[in-house]
């Protein structure tokens, strides 16, 4: 059998690379990212070290689980970034008076200090992106990937459905 075993590739396999929709959308963060590393990355934060503090910044006294959700940071990575940057002493957490059971995170002086030194980077990586589009396309896209951030929050809304309960059914004998 001739090309059995073998890894086809040709222009058909190029082009599901190049007019893929999510491919490219992978590309574009991965490239987002590269600009990060070497615009920002010198500050010792990494990006998703950077969401995480700009978003307490904003949303002072968060709990970890809202933070979940304004980041899109899945739940235990969150936990894990919070931890480390505390260990860094820049963020603290604080039990909240209405819920024992929950935490308040905020930013220290030190937290304050690491995330206005990256900050200016990072908005210029978002300015150098979307430098590569006309003034429309960049409203264009910044609402279309908007639209689909909207759409993932109504995922992460939507309470787990309960597995469906079994019910043998017994004979009458």
């Amino acid at each position: 059998m001739e090309g059995a075993g073998k890894i086809m590739s040709g222009p058909r396999d190029t082009k599901q690379f190049t007019r893929s929709f999510s491919h490219l959308l992978k590309r574009a963060v991965q490239y987002s990212v590269h600009l990060y590393m070497d615009e920002v990355g010198k500050s010792g934060l990494t990006h998703r070290q950077f969401t995480v503090l700009l978003a307490v910044d904003t949303h002072e006294g968060k709990s970890q689980t809202e933070l979940v959700k304004i980041t899109g940071i899945d739940r235990s990575t969150l936990a894990d970034l919070v931890s480390r940057l505390m260990a860094q002493g820049y963020l603290q957490r604080k039990r909240t008076k209405e819920d024992a059971r929950t935490n308040a995170i905020r930013l220290t002086l030190v937290g304050k200090k690491a995330l206005k030194a990256a900050q200016g980077g990072a908005e210029d990586i978002d300015k150098k992106m979307l430098a590569s589009f006309s003034a429309g396309d960049r409203r264009t896209l910044v609402d279309c990937l908007s639209a689909l951030a909207t759409e993932m929050d109504k995922v992460d809304d939507k309470e787990p459905e309960a597995p469906p309960v079994k019910v043998k059914l017994r004979r009458a004998v």
